[in-house]
């Protein structure tokens, strides 16, 4: 896709996600939130199935494939096949949502043969909007204010790390320990990657399950960023539409500068 295209396609996430964050204020705003537990038993709710209905109806039109974590279940056999899709997350973080802590995002992510490209992720409370293309860059908007672009910073130094208010477990603590300077900011959704592509903090290890569309969209904007999100067994980037959608744990950082791990 050319630079014209993927502006376009742009765009249309960007107005699908707000569309989608308003839908989840709706939820959120109300009293009956629709609490209902999916059969791994993770949390579902009325916002969850708003914004994904909300966010199809405008990426249909693309007539790009869509896999959604609220979508239909779509077999490896055709999923390999795809050259560009869409991968949503319409409430990332409904734990979050759940506890009205505002941690939670909207996430949508263009991917090409197996890599993200382009990504949008809103957090409809904080109304904060992230979006950024591979090579072409990334940028933040905040309410009404102008838009931002994010820089990528050369600084070596490791001033703050941030990590999963929900899942801080033994590996992601001794993963910290190595860094006793170094100040932590535990964050809900995929907030904490965009921390990271903003350079309010250098890295984010993650050791706990996630899913690909968890973390797509965020990753396209760290790429756009300057940064990278790599396995942290062997240091490469992370896969996308693999046969199985879980991730291996990852580390998200800011720069190369940040490799001591590996």
């Amino acid at each position: 896709m050319n630079r014209k295209q993927i502006s376009i396609l742009t765009d249309l996430a960007k107005s699908a996600a707000l569309k989608a964050g308003g839908k989840i204020l709706e939820v959120y705003h109300s009293k009956e939130i629709g609490l209902t537990q999916k059969e791994d038993n993770s949390p579902l709710t009325l916002a969850d199935q708003a914004a994904h209905q909300a966010i199809i109806n405008d990426l249909e039109q693309t007539g790009l494939p869509i896999l959604s974590e609220e979508g239909t279940e779509i077999p490896y056999s055709v999923r390999k096949n795809w050259e560009y899709y869409w991968l949503v997350d319409p409430l990332d973080g409904t734990k979050d949502f759940v506890k009205r802590n505002g941690e939670f995002t909207v996430n949508i992510a263009l991917i090409n043969l197996g890599k993200p490209i382009m990504g949008v992720v809103y957090a409809p409370i904080l109304d904060w909007l992230y979006w950024g293309s591979v090579g072409y860059g990334a940028w933040k908007k905040v309410g009404d204010q102008g838009q931002e672009k994010l820089e990528k910073v050369n600084d070596p130094s490791i001033k703050t790390i941030v990590a999963s208010r929900s899942h801080m477990n033994q590996e992601t603590k001794d993963f910290i320990a190595q860094y006793p300077e170094a100040k932590v900011i535990n964050m809900g959704s995929s907030l904490k990657i965009t921390l990271v592509a903003e350079s309010k903090a250098q890295l984010y290890p993650r050791f706990g399950p996630t899913m690909e569309w968890d973390t797509a969209a965020a990753h396209a904007i760290v790429l756009a960023a300057g940064g990278e999100v790599v396995n942290l067994s062997d240091g490469k980037s992370l896969l996308y539409n693999k046969e199985n959608l879980l991730n291996p744990s990852f580390l998200v950082r800011t720069s190369k500068f940040h490799s001591e791990t590996f």
